[in-house]
This record gives structure tokens, C-alpha cells and sequence, in this order.
């Protein structure tokens, strides 16, 4: 059974209360890595980015965009937004997670962040050279081995059928990772509004599939953050639900970290 960190449960409760007097307060920052760190150097190179971030209200901090891991210095950053207390979710397509995870420390406020696009699973590869998600699934599983928390992101498309969904959720609970989010892929430009809303819909489904109603909830939260965009089309119903998430009324499920 998935379970939520008590102490994010607690902080994100929080936030959505100060949301009340605070409306541009957001429980959740969206750092794109490449903006903060340099291909080339071990250390991130805007110091005064980090002191605003550290100096913000929001609780969680999601390090994604390109992709983190390419950059040296993303252990660091990490060090420094967790020492000040907050949550991170560094998403990585997991390929060099293997390679990389020695460069990090295992701690109660950090989740490594796995994306992975639902569909079918591909057979074991024959050939000498592993394909992405078994390089992936190597990289959890000797994350798991050092005591890092793992959080699965499970992107949804048009075309994804909700039974591929459930077999990707299906999977991750196999590997027994410690949370599950799931948002729908990059609308693109091309995408009509009744797409849109499709996807929308799919998306909200595929989520009950979870099994944990906190996580579901953080789904929600993270949504417009993690796409960078909100939708064209929304419900009077989704829209608040991106505003202001329906907190899980029980504790279930919820765990100290």
C-alpha cells in the first residue's frame, strides 16, 4: 500500500490555508534545471535563484524540465533546497540514475522522480545494449537498494488505453515504490479543446487507479506545475480542483518521513 509522508500532508494542508488570505502562494515551485545549473560546472550557477527559492512559501520544489540528471550540479541543488526544508521531487527519465545516484544522500524530504509515458511494456531487450526502461528500472531498483524514496510519474496520452494505464500503475506497485503521480503528456499546440478535455477526463480516471486517495490528491496539485501550462479547456469542476485540491478527508495510508 502506498503511503504519504505525514509531514508533507501536514505542509501542504498548511499552504492550502495560507491560500486563503495568499492567493498566489503555490504549494508546489516548478524548477527547470537548465536554468539554474551548467553543463559544465559541479556547482549551480544562479546562487541568487536558489536563495529565492529556498526564501519561497512553497513547501514542495519539482526539479525537472530537460533533463535534471545531465547536469553536474544537480546533487547540489538538491542539497540546498532540502536543507531549507522543503520537499523536491527531482523527475529524471531514469537512464543514468545508475550511473548518478552515489552523487545524492537518501533523506525523508527527497523523492527521486521517475517518468514514464504509459503503453504497452516492451519485451527484455536481446541485444548487448539495455533499452531506456530497463536502464530505468535498473536505476530504481539500486536507488530503492540505498534507501531512496521512489516516486513513479505516469504520463498519460491520447492514444493510451486505461488498461495500458492500469498495467503501468500495476507495475510500479511490483516494484514497490513509495508514491505514484500521474498527469496527462504535453498538450502541444496542435491538440483541438474536445482533445484537450478528452484527455482531461482520461487522465482523472487513470488516476483513481492509484490506490491511495493522498496521492491522487498531489496528482491534482501538481498538474498545471509539472505541464507548465494550464489547459484551454477546463470544467468549473476541474478548475477549482487545480486552485484549490480536494484534501483526503482521512489519514489513510499517511506515513512520518
Amino acid at each position: 500500500m502506498l503511503r504519504f509522508p505525514l509531514r508533507l500532508t501536514a505542509e501542504l494542508t498548511r499552504a492550502r490555508l495560507a491560500q486563503k488570505s495568499h492567493p498566489a502562494l503555490s504549494a508546489v515551485r516548478f524548477v527547470d534545471a537548465a536554468e539554474l545549473l551548467h553543463h559544465h560546472a559541479n556547482q549551480p550557477i544562479s546562487h541568487e535563484r536558489i536563495r529565492e527559492i529556498i526564501s519561497s512559501r512553497s513547501p514542495v520544489v519539482w526539479i525537472g524540465g530537460s533533463e535534471p540528471l545531465d547536469h553536474p550540479g544537480v546533487a547540489h541543488l538538491v542539497r540546498a533546497i532540502t536543507g531549507s526544508g522543503r520537499f523536491v521531487f527531482l523527475e529524471t527519465d531514469g537512464t543514468t540514475l545508475r550511473r548518478r545516484i552515489h552523487e545524492f544522500q537518501p533523506l525523508p524530504r527527497f523523492f527521486l522522480t521517475v517518468r514514464w509515458d504509459a503503453g504497452p511494456r516492451l519485451p527484455r531487450s536481446k541485444s548487448l545494449q539495455p533499452s531506456s526502461s530497463e536502464l530505468a528500472e535498473e536505476g530504481v531498483r539500486a536507488a530503492q537498494l540505498s534507501g531512496f524514496l521512489i516516486c513513479f510519474h505516469a504520463r498519460v496520452h491520447a492514444q493510451t488505453e486505461l488498461a495500458a494505464i492500469a498495467e503501468l500503475i500495476q507495475y510500479a506497485h511490483s516494484l514497490d515504490v513509495d508514491g505514484i503521480v500521474v498527469s496527462p503528456g504535453s498538450a502541444g499546440s496542435h491538440r483541438t479543446v474536445p482533445d484537450a478535455a478528452a484527455l482531461q477526463r482520461k487522465t482523472a480516471e487513470a488516476r483513481k487507479l492509484i490506490g491511495s486517495k493522498w496521492w491522487e490528491f498531489f496528482s491534482r496539485l501538481i498538474d498545471p506545475v509539472v505541464n507548465g501550462e494550464r489547459r484551454a479547456l477546463e470544467s468549473p469542476d476541474e478548475s477549482a480542483a487545480r486552485v484549490e485540491p480536494e484534501v483526503p478527508a482521512s489519514g489513510e495510508g499517511v506515513r512520518v518521513a
